[in-house]
């Protein structure tokens, strides 16, 4: 069996259903905090079980008879070092035979913050003895096409990445290459580095949502600190806003740029266009 964490969240969604594609419902099991967001997928078949990152007791229970797993990082940034130590521990425990775990970009050397805690559980991985894999996700797309409508409203389009280029791809795709990874043999020690098929500035985003919309929308590159004080004024958390902030100033000096191709390589197919994103967003 194969299993998927926070299978209701928007990446796992993905991957249960890239998953269905090629194995059989019974043969999947979804894990949710709350099993009624994804009772239709257990009306289909799949095994639904309820567990949740910080209880590590029911965790094993939910692992049950899995031999692989993908770990879909935590949410909560700040916490997902001891979550995902739960998990590991659970997977462990239950004989889980493989964990896939979604990495970020080039972990190892990347200059985002938010590598820290990834760069710790690819180490509680290596140290627990089980085979693993890294799917090392670069940004997806939606992270900046979130910011669309408010820049088509204000004809800016903020941020601090300056002329770093961003080599995003479509939540889909990652999704796509990870169902792919869980239905693969021998995938234990391999690392991918996984990102869109072209780099792109977000000057190039600004432009690009100009020539579709038919609205003049242009790029302005702010400070670390005036773009999180914009995201705070704009009602995100605090949490978040420095996490954005800081990936940004990341981005700046390369740290969502690569040009392996991996990605579109694992799923066999291009990733998702910038221009598609945004057509899709318009």
């Amino acid at each position: 069996m194969i299993a998927i964490t926070a299978a209701s969240g928007q990446l796992g969604r993905h991957v249960v259903e890239d998953l269905l594609k090629e194995v059989a419902p019974k043969d999947v099991v979804a894990i949710v905090r709350n099993p009624a967001k994804i009772s239709d997928l257990a009306e289909r078949g799949v095994q639904v079980r309820a567990a949740d990152y910080n209880d590590k007791a029911a965790f094993e229970k939910a692992l049950a008879g899995v031999e692989k797993l993908l770990l879909i990082s935590s949410s909560e940034v700040g916490q997902r070092a001891a979550q995902h130590r739960n998990v590991i521990e659970a997977a462990k425990a239950a004989g889980v035979k493989l964990i896939a775990y979604t990495s970020v970009l080039h972990a190892d050397t990347s200059p985002l913050g938010l590598a820290s805690e990834h760069i710790e559980t690819e180490k509680m991985l290596k140290e627990s003895g089980l085979p693993f894999v890294l799917l090392r996700n670069g940004w997806y797309t939606e992270n900046y096409i979130a910011s669309v409508p408010p820049a088509l409203q204000h004809g800016v389009f903020i941020g601090s990445a300056a002329e770093g280029k961003i080599a995003s791809a479509a939540r889909a795709d990652y999704a796509a290459a990870a169902a792919k990874v869980l239905t693969l043999d021998n995938q234990g020690g391999k690392v991918y580095e996984l990102a869109g098929d072209r780099g792109w500035t977000l000057g190039e985003l600004a432009a690009e949502v100009s020539r579709q919309s038919g609205k003049t929308v242009v790029y302005q590159n702010l400070s670390e600190a005036d773009f999180k004080a914009a995201l705070l004024g704009a009602g995100l958390p605090e949490g978040l806003a420095a996490m954005l902030a800081n990936s940004d100033i990341g981005a700046s000096r390369g740290g969502l740029f690569d040009d392996g191709k991996q990605l579109s390589k694992l799923i066999g197919r291009p990733t998702t266009t910038l221009e598609e994103s945004v057509r899709a967003a318009l």
